[in-house]
């Protein structure tokens, strides 16, 4: 009854197989991200975690199922089509253009170049860095700063889904709290988000569901909350327990 009441999915993967070369990667991926929800993609180190978010956004191409965002098919669409729908994508390498300004980050990442002042008013709410070095080349930024930067980039406009990989790898715990009050915030606007996350605690806290991919396929889909109750069952997905790496 309780799957009944969850939102429709925003985005959905049927069968989903991506070639990279000779490589098979994604084999047969089978995913449902419901609207208005953070759905956290968990698994081991070559999963196929990252081809999965790099396929949604059309930079690799699936070589065979569909992949549904509402009624529209991203199959064919080349990445900026996939973008005007609404989409975001914040990769694992941040994506920032370490010679331009933080100014000149944001601006590039506006889809008409005008930012909105009263989003970028919350933005620097959540991430005070960016209104200090908002003239300066985002080359000086820090790590964390230069992820929350990123962030801010998929943030500075409204949109109804953003993909992110992995936005705490490397940062300082005090770093990754500040990363999470601010994921917390995006949730609260209603925003789909379909995030990649190694750090547990993070994943924990913010999920609401999850999917654990293994060998290129996703082997288990549920609550967040019932897989962070379970050990045995995190031990049997992942390795590992999740309140050992709180």
């Amino acid at each position: 009854m309780a799957d009944l009441l969850r939102p429709a999915p925003l985005l959905r993967l049927d069968g989903v197989h991506t070639h990279i070369g000779q490589y098979h990667i994604l084999q047969g991926v089978d995913l449902a991200v419901p609207e208005g929800e953070l759905t956290m993609l968990l698994g081991r180190n070559g999963a196929g975690k990252t081809t999965t978010l790099r396929t949604v956004m059309g930079m690799w191409r699936a070589s065979a199922g569909s992949l549904g965002f509402g009624a529209t098919d991203l199959k064919l669409l080349a990445t900026p089509d996939i973008a005007r729908l609404g989409i975001g994508y914040v990769p694992e390498n941040m994506g920032v253009f370490a010679g331009l300004t933080v100014r000149e980050n944001m601006v590039l990442a506006a889809r008409d170049g005008a930012i909105d002042r009263g989003r970028l008013d919350w933005i620097f709410s959540l991430f005070p860095a960016l209104r200090k070095f908002w003239e300066l080349p985002a080359g000086n930024l820090s790590g964390g700063q230069k992820q929350m930067l990123s962030i801010a980039r998929a943030m500075i406009e409204p949109r109804r889904l953003i993909l992110i990989d992995e936005p705490s790898k490397g940062l300082a715990p005090a770093i990754v709290d500040a990363l999470i009050e601010a994921m917390l915030e995006l949730k609260r606007t209603a925003t789909t988000i379909l995030m990649v996350e190694q750090n547990f605690r993070m994943a924990q806290v913010l999920g609401d569901g999850v999917a654990v991919m293994d060998d290129g396929r996703v082997v288990h889909s549920g609550r967040m909350a019932d897989l962070a109750a379970d050990p045995d069952l995190q031990a049997r997905l992942l390795g590992l327990s999740l309140g050992a790496h709180q």
